[in-house]
């Protein structure tokens, strides 16, 4: 019922004036963050966070914590389990360097490509009231998409940096888009969705204009 009623609050769309300017003039920082676990451990994780200035996309802030995650991971409820750690991350950079809070996050996570269409992406952005963009290095199988010959030839016509294709699934929406945001290794490319206060042709842009390689630096970083 919760995440029913949060994703009624989604906006797919750009609010921000820095959105409707092609080369981004206005956009001055930029954020990130992710939850990375110890390799076989599911309880033990690092909350990590950055602000990076832009366009020279140089890291401003960081912050990384250890925590203790103890909610169960239930399928197309991922957000639950990690978002309060992301929130916390938030909330400190905002009571340690108030003037330093982005404009827009890169979250390392599916959103729209999640059950029920909201995944953590979705949920922090509307939460904390802040653009978002999912990103993410693999493809989430769904509605439909799985990475069978078809989708995998679509990848092979990737043939140059800034190359996309849409991901439509078997209800008919387009839960994202396949990005070559590397020309020298086009067989591995990003996916991109929509998050929270944001369309998702300037999802992509976004993400192109934050890439030195193929993973954007605020996730990187």
């Amino acid at each position: 019922r919760e995440q029913s009623q949060l994703s009624a609050s989604v906006v797919e769309e750009d609010t921000e004036e820095w959105q409707k300017d092609p080369n981004f003039a206005g956009l001055q920082r930029v954020g990130g963050v992710d939850l990375s676990y110890i390799k076989g451990d599911d309880t033990n994780a690092c909350a990590s966070l950055v602000v990076l200035n832009f366009p020279a996309l140089e890291v401003l802030y960081e912050d990384c914590q250890m925590v203790a995650v103890n909610t169960p991971y239930m399928a197309g409820f991922l957000a639950f389990r990690e978002v309060p750690f992301l929130v916390e991350a938030v909330q400190r950079l905002q009571q340690k360097e108030p003037g330093l809070k982005p404009q827009v996050w890169h979250i390392s996570f599916y959103s729209d490509l999640l059950s029920a269409g909201f995944g953590v992406a979705c949920h922090l952005g509307v939460l904390m009231d802040l653009p978002c963009i999912g990103v993410a290095k693999n493809l989430l199988q769904m509605d439909g998409l799985c990475r069978d010959e078809l989708h995998k030839e679509q990848i092979r016509s990737l043939q140059k940096e800034g190359d996309t294709f849409p991901l439509i699934g078997t209800s008919g929406k387009v839960l994202g888009m396949v990005s070559c945001g590397d020309c020298t290794n086009s067989s591995k490319p990003l996916y991109i969705s929509v998050g929270h206060k944001v369309c998702l042709e300037t999802a992509v842009h976004l993400v192109k204009s934050c890439c030195r390689y193929r993973i954007p630096e605020p996730i990187r970083q």
